[in-house]
């Protein structure tokens, strides 16, 4: 069975031509590797050619993770309700710590 077709999610644009689809990891998934790929590049004992492959998934992960940042946050902004019960639209307010 292709992942696709349990119900995974599949990254668009990185389909392969072969059986196995690509699974997305959670938010929580693709944060843990993309500091686990930090951590490892800020050691100084990668080569450069690994480093540059380390780079490249880590700018993956991290557009993964901005992704469901601002999927998140459009589905705060529509759950949001007047006094009245209507549904508006209202940009997030809460400020975050992004360092």
């Amino acid at each position: 069975m292709k992942l696709r077709e349990s119900g995974y999610n599949v990254i668009p644009g990185l389909e392969p031509t072969g059986t196995t689809d690509f699974a997305v990891p959670s938010f929580e998934e693709a944060l843990g590797q993309l500091e686990t790929l930090v951590e490892s590049m800020e050691s100084g004992e990668v080569p450069l050619a690994d480093l540059v492959a380390k780079f490249e998934q880590g700018n993956r992960l991290l557009r993964q993770c901005e992704g469901r940042l601002k999927e998140a946050e459009l589905k705060i902004e529509l759950l949001k309700k007047q006094k009245d019960g209507s549904v508006i639209l209202a940009p997030m307010t809460a400020e975050r710590d992004l360092t």
